[in-house]
């Protein structure tokens, strides 16, 4: 079976968990400043995000408005809001950068892996045939092909489009 390894990002969450008072997430929406946090997309009940440290370019979080742990936690209008949000963020991905495949995920629960326990959010990952090389392996570094800066500008006209 083969396994992703990502040991340099228990740095960045730790980081996080430590530097930050309270919610990452709850404290973007408070912040309300969308192109410094990299948020793409608001709607009624979530908004989508450029993962900062992303596992393949293109990552995406599906982040609903209200701090819940689970989907469990979600009323009916808020995981229909989530997956609307999910569905249309995966055509814009497929619109702007053209991948051949994703990867999506949701992390219940630290000892599942999320960074983030307390807060739900969906983990959306454009793939492309061979965008896993010799690199992770080899030099221990991870090539993410375009800066955040380049997509958030490129989602953004896409989405007026």
């Amino acid at each position: 079976m083969d396994k992703l390894w990502a040991p340099w990002r228990v740095k960045y969450v730790t980081q996080i968990l430590n530097k930050s008072n309270g919610c990452i997430f709850c404290q973007m929406l408070r912040e309300k400043k969308d192109k410094k946090n990299c948020i793409f997309t608001r709607t009624k009940y979530s908004f989508a995000v450029l993962n900062i440290y992303p596992y393949n370019n293109g990552h995406v979080l599906i982040v609903p408005n209200r701090h819940v742990t689970g989907l469990t936690k979600l009323i009916k209008e808020e995981k229909l809001d989530l997956l609307e949000l999910l569905e249309a963020t995966e055509g814009l991905l497929d619109k702007t950068l053209r991948p051949g495949g994703y990867n999506i995920g949701i992390n219940i629960g630290r000892v599942a892996g999320a960074g983030f326990p307390g807060h739900l959010h969906i983990h959306l990952v454009p793939r492309w045939k061979g965008d896993v090389n010799f690199m992770p392996v080899i030099g221990n570094i991870k090539v993410i092909s375009q800066s955040l800066k380049t997509l958030y500008r490129k989602l953004i006209t896409a989405q007026k489009k």
